[in-house]
């Protein structure tokens, strides 16, 4: 139980940060905000790690180690809100709920320094630049788990579409990967008026979109989840001039590895196949940006516990349907066992979707994420004895 002067404490730290929000590795108030509540509460406090990431460390005893882990980064996008704590930074804006997530561990930190019923060790673990940039790739590489030894790792998102007090968890994929690439379309310009002296470089390249749409269910298997999205074409600067080349750009999303590097090799080989049909030349360049989030079986089965133990059996769904949206905690889940879970956030009248300029968190949500982490800490105890 979130006691209710905590939680007036965790609405003012979600407000704030709301309010003042810092994208990708700029979260210098924010990790300063966290290191000072943490340290208030009792916990050793590192800051810097992974550039603007802080872990806050609390031992009771002996027992088994742990890492809870927020996200604390904003997005580079204009909010239009109206309420008193909307964003005071032009072009920025906490549009996915991580000013909820962290002040929902900083309540768990809080709640956890005054309970005495848990033994082992805690790592709160505070990460910048989830959107995009991979800050929990950063964290680890730079020593995270060398540094602060955790037997397991947890993460938690906020959920619209779900209902508030529900959350949702499956042993096994959660989140896919998120892989890009560009494919350089070469032909030969010429005046437009004349378009046989040339290579068409935007044909061809339309040709390669178009072939790029049977990579799913043609190429691979429909049985496998998988996501090929082309997102930017640029070419041309003149009405009358053709070209000599073309730029294609998009993301896949996955869950499998071996789906992952068929879909790479088909890139190449359309891309390359389609432009020689048209006397041109592809170039592909494929970029790993977040491997596919993938629960471990035994710490699903501690989510689960917790979770349950948190709303009750009946509102936590197990064996919920993977998103094709991505999360950089799969970074933290490859290094250490781990588990990751939704939390519904939605009220009677559903607000809006993440990524969203009318977004804003459900404070109505924090006691019930607070009281989470809590549970998966004894969870966690309760299960290595």
């Amino acid at each position: 139980m979130i006691e209710a002067e905590l939680l007036d404490n965790m609405v003012t730290w979600r407000r704030a940060l709301h309010a003042h929000p810092e994208t990708a590795f700029e979260e210098v108030s924010t990790a300063r905000l966290v290191a000072s509540v943490l340290r208030e509460y009792g916990f050793e406090v590192t800051e810097g790690v992974g550039k603007t990431g802080v872990v806050g460390t609390l031992r009771r005893g002996s027992g088994p180690a742990l890492g809870l882990r927020a996200d604390m980064d904003a997005l580079p996008m204009v909010e239009y809100n109206e309420f008193e704590h909307r964003s005071q930074q032009r072009g920025k804006m906490h549009a996915c709920g991580h000013d909820g997530h962290t002040a929902m561990l900083l309540g768990a930190a809080a709640s956890l320094s005054r309970d005495t019923s848990w033994h082992g060790t805690v790592h709160v673990i505070f990460q910048p630049a989830e959107e995009v940039a991979g800050g929990g790739r950063v964290m680890v590489e730079d020593g995270l788990f060398e540094r602060f030894p955790c037997d397991a790792v947890f993460g938690l998102h906020n959920w619209p579409g779900l209902p508030l007090g529900h959350f949702a968890i499956n042993r096994g994929p959660m989140m896919a990967s998120f892989d890009t690439f560009e494919i350089l379309v070469d032909g030969k310009g010429s005046h437009a008026a004349m378009p046989e002296e040339g290579i068409d470089a935007l044909v061809c390249a339309s040709h390669v979109v178009i072939a790029l749409q049977t990579i799913v269910s043609r190429r691979v298997s429909p049985k496998e989840a998988c996501v090929v999205s082309v997102t930017q074409i640029h070419g041309g600067e003149a009405w009358n001039v053709l070209p000599d080349r073309a730029v294609i750009r998009g993301t896949v999303r996955c869950f499998d590895a071996g789906v992952q590097e068929l879909v790479r090799s088909l890139l190449d080989e359309i891309g390359t196949l389609t432009a020689q049909a048209h006397g041109a030349k592809a170039t592909l360049s494929y970029r790993y940006g977040y491997p596919a989030t993938i629960n471990a079986h035994a710490e699903a089965d501690v989510a689960l516990e917790a979770a349950r133990a948190t709303v009750g059996a009946t509102k936590v769904t197990l064996g919920c349907k993977p998103s094709m949206a991505s999360e950089d905690f799969a970074f933290m889940a490859q290094a250490r066992p781990g588990a990751y879970v939704w939390m519904g956030v939605d009220g009677p009248k559903p607000g809006a979707p993440l990524h969203n300029p009318h977004y804003d968190f459900n404070d109505d949500a924090l006691a019930t994420g607070a009281s989470y982490w809590v549970n998966v800490v004894k969870a966690f105890g309760a299960a290595r004895g």
